[in-house]
Formats: C-alpha cells, structure tokens, sequence
C-alpha cells in the first residue's frame, strides 16, 4: 500500500503542535503568532491569555475573520473578560483552547473555506544552557 502526503495548497495550516511551538507548513515558530488561511503574522505580543487586552484583539480583528481561535499553550486558560467581549461586539465568535486543539480546530474550518483566523500563545524557548 503507498502512502502519499495530502498538503493543502488552498490555505497554510497547522503540521504539528509540541510544548514550545507550532509548525505552520514546514516553519517551525517558537513564539506568539496570528494565523489565517492565507496570511501568518509573526511577532504578536501575546505573552499568556491572563495578558490579553482589548490591543491584542485589534489585531485579529484587522484580518476579518468570521470566527477566532485562541490557542493558550499547553493548558487551556482563559483570557480577561474584555479581550473576549472585544469579539463578541463585533458578533465574532471566539473559542478558547489549548494550542494542540486549536490547530486542529484551525486546520478542519480553514479545510472547509471558512474565515478563521487563529492566535498561538508560545512562550518561545529557553535559552541553551
């Protein structure tokens, strides 16, 4: 039996997920970052969801998406009460869940056409002792 891989080549997405980071395509990117299916921007200064302001949703809401993902690391952990409603004002869902669960979840709605835009919190690495 031959196996061949099956790379979407209609949207970037999600190849893997580990601790520290997050393999979009075959980039690996070890800190926080935006993705759509059609754009990644690095460099989103999201430290931890308990960090979130309304300033870090103004950026995802710039990307137009009909429904946003929030990968908060290795645990599921929720974000202040106005980084949410940020969305919600906007009639914008949001769904809130560890970052293994948000790139599958970003992979299958991005799949199916859908405007998704996903945040991935990532602490970045420790420096090499």
């Amino acid at each position: 039996m031959d196996l061949s891989l099956d790379r979407p080549e209609s949207f970037l997405f999600v190849r893997r997920t580990s601790q520290e980071t997050v393999t979009v395509v075959d980039r690996e990117l070890d800190q926080s970052f935006l993705l759509a299916p059609d754009r990644l921007i690095e460099g989103w200064p999201a430290a931890s969801a308990s960090t979130l302001e309304v300033k870090h949703a103004e950026a995802v809401l710039e990307l137009q998406p009909e429904l946003v993902l929030l990968g908060t690391g290795v645990r599921q952990s929720f974000p202040p009460a106005a980084f949410l409603a940020a969305f919600l004002r906007q009639g914008i869902g949001i769904e809130v869940m560890d970052n293994a669960a948000a790139a599958r979840t970003y992979d299958l709605l991005a799949g199916e056409g859908r405007r998704v835009v996903v945040g991935f919190i990532l602490a970045g690495r420790s420096p090499a002792r």
